[in-house]
């Protein structure tokens, strides 16, 4: 009897100065695409006609891109373990949260364009902020205890759905243009859910 063997789906290479990389075959994905996700590192989504050696070389010629942007996924590392360990101790003024939350949302309004209707601070069980149709957006009084750039990325986020509702590619595209890294921002917030509905 034959026994034939399934193809590799992944493979992990080092490259000095990042460490370890995923090369990773995708179904969805149609081009290589090359990711730093927090608590998940450096990732290349390869489509399934690419071979693992032409993903290796892909990877290393964006080293230097990776030299400049992994800074900043160590930092939010490292702080996503010191709020997990430290979460105890942090406590909410929802009064001091509101002024915080809606000052900073005005003035990202301001600077971007983006205009919405009302706003809601909540202590929201499952999501950091939400749009309506009639730009009334709701932000969750917990996205006072994220790093600055990561309650900036949220309440981006929701100002962006006032005139792309949904998360197609022109979503992205126009909240890309106000904060770079937008999608790793997002997987970087999600290590957060911890903190919600506290």
């Amino acid at each position: 009897m034959k026994i034939t063997q399934k193809p590799l789906k992944n493979r992990k290479i080092h490259i000095p100065e990042i460490g370890e990389v995923l090369l990773e075959k995708s179904g969805r994905a149609k081009h290589m695409n090359l990711s730093i996700r927090p608590l998940h590192g450096v990732r290349v989504a390869i489509p399934a006609h690419v071979s693992f050696a032409a993903a290796e070389a892909f990877a290393r010629s964006k080293t230097d891109w990776l030299m400049k942007h992994l800074p900043r996924t160590k930092a939010l590392e490292k702080e996503i373990a010191r709020r997990r360990r430290d979460m105890p101790a942090d406590w909410i003024d929802p009064a001091a949260a509101r002024k915080i939350l809606v000052e900073r949302l005005d003035k990202l309004s301001q600077k971007c364009g983006l205009s919405y209707n009302r706003v809601f601070v909540r202590n929201q069980k499952t999501r950091w902020g939400s749009c309506s149709a009639r730009k009334n957006i709701n932000l969750n009084v917990n996205l006072v205890l994220l790093p600055e750039v990561l309650m900036d990325y949220a309440i981006l986020h929701e100002l962006a759905h006032t005139r792309e509702l949904n998360h197609g590619p022109k979503f992205w595209s126009l909240l890309e243009r106000f904060i770079a890294d937008a999608r790793e921002l997002d997987h970087a917030l999600s290590q957060f859910s911890f903190l919600l509905a506290r």
